[in-house]
């Protein structure tokens, strides 16, 4: 079915004794401002989308090495099958038909081998970057290891054993995001596309634990989903984003319910409220 309606969105996470999106420029501690608000990227999310998207079984292009579906190795294999298309459009249309995360957020083709040496494809879905509701706190603990990864004698110690492990005690997360019908009609996104991208929303976390992140310490807590009545939305989406007033009740908040979660309305524009899993 043909996408005709601008969809604004909004995901409530919460993240208890974990590490949301560690940055590398800093040890891996979980990303914050300047002000101690935590941070989660906008590719980091798109990632676990794009993990969920291929779970329920559809074909995407920028696969993780660990989960990859077919013998590629780089993205350039995976894209050999366009290889020979001349024409940038052409070569365009077969991309999104064939893969489901290159019609919703887009994608740049740069293979000098390639007939098509460059082709870039705007997706119809963008996504800011997670923000908690107020500032987090990240703790470091170290950690060690029972035996050495490498050493040159039995009574030497290995560097290796010492290390450090870093987590938000607890800290809830909002993500905003949106999708143009105007570019949902260049790549073919569908309506059915949309309620995959909501699926995956909704179900964020799963198959997504690691040492970092153990199952249960993320959480989707709801996903608000606008379908505006026209193509251009009856509101920008700024401000339907600003429906969704989050505001602590406590000092030092330890769980959702120390949250007062608020959705107010504007006139001719519904939302469904869907809690996560």
């Amino acid at each position: 079915m043909k996408f005709d309606k601008k969809i604004d969105f909004a995901v409530l996470l919460s993240v208890t004794n974990a590490n949301p999106n560690g940055d590398p420029l800093n040890g891996n501690r979980p990303r914050t401002d300047y002000k101690g608000f935590g941070e989660m990227s906008d590719v980091c999310i798109k990632r676990k989308i794009r993990n969920r998207m291929q779970d329920l079984g559809h074909d995407i292009f920028v696969q993780s090495d660990d989960r990859r579906s077919d013998d590629c190795i780089s993205l350039k294999d995976r894209a050999n099958v366009l290889k020979g298309i001349k024409k940038q459009d052409e070569f365009a249309r077969v991309a999104c038909e064939k893969w489901l995360d290159v019609r919703t957020f887009g994608q740049v083709f740069a293979f000098n081998s390639f007939d098509c040496k460059s082709v870039g494809v705007r997706g119809p879905v963008s996504i800011h970057q997670a923000v908690s509701v107020d500032p987090v706190d990240a703790y470091s603990m170290q950690i060690t290891k029972s035996v050495s990864g490498e050493r040159k004698n039995e009574a030497e110690r290995g560097s290796d054993t010492m290390g450090m492990k870093h987590f938000v005690r607890f800290g809830l997360y909002q993500v905003k995001g949106s999708i143009n019908v105007q570019l949902a009609e260049k790549t073919g996104f569908s309506q059915e596309d949309a309620l995959v991208v909501k699926e995956a929303l909704r179900t964020l976390f799963v198959n997504d634990a690691s040492a970092a992140r153990p199952d249960g310490s993320m959480e989707v807590v709801q996903v608000c989903w606008w379908e505006h009545n026209c193509k251009d939305g009856q509101y920008s989406s700024a401000k339907v984003h600003r429906l969704l007033k989050v505001t602590p009740k406590v000092d030092a908040p330890a769980s959702v319910a120390d949250y007062d979660i608020q959705l107010d309305e504007l006139p001719g524009l519904a939302c469904e409220v869907i809690e996560g899993m």
